[in-house]
């Protein structure tokens, strides 16, 4: 079972330590504003590992398509923020 992470600071905590993990980015570059392709180097490929992390993080199932306009670290807290939300109504 996901353990349960609801607020957005929470998630960021959660989210800098995945991509820290899975892509070895230096935790400082880590930061709500940065873009994930021109400030973290992630490629597709990346945000589709990244996907499947943020799914096992929260058990909630994510589209590609839910995923599409995410393109800084900010928008993936809000878009996973948004998807807790909606799954816990």
């Amino acid at each position: 079972m996901p353990e349960t992470v609801n607020t957005k600071e929470e998630i960021f905590v959660r989210l800098k330590a995945f991509l820290v993990e899975l892509f070895d980015l230096p935790e400082d570059n880590i930061v709500m504003e940065a873009d994930l392709a021109e400030d973290l180097d992630l490629d597709s490929i990346d945000a589709v590992d990244l996907m499947v992390k943020v799914q096992e993080l929260t058990g909630v199932r994510i589209s590609a398509e839910e995923f599409k306009s995410v393109r800084t670290v900010s928008d993936v807290v809000d878009r996973v923020h948004d998807l807790i939300n909606k799954s816990a109504a």
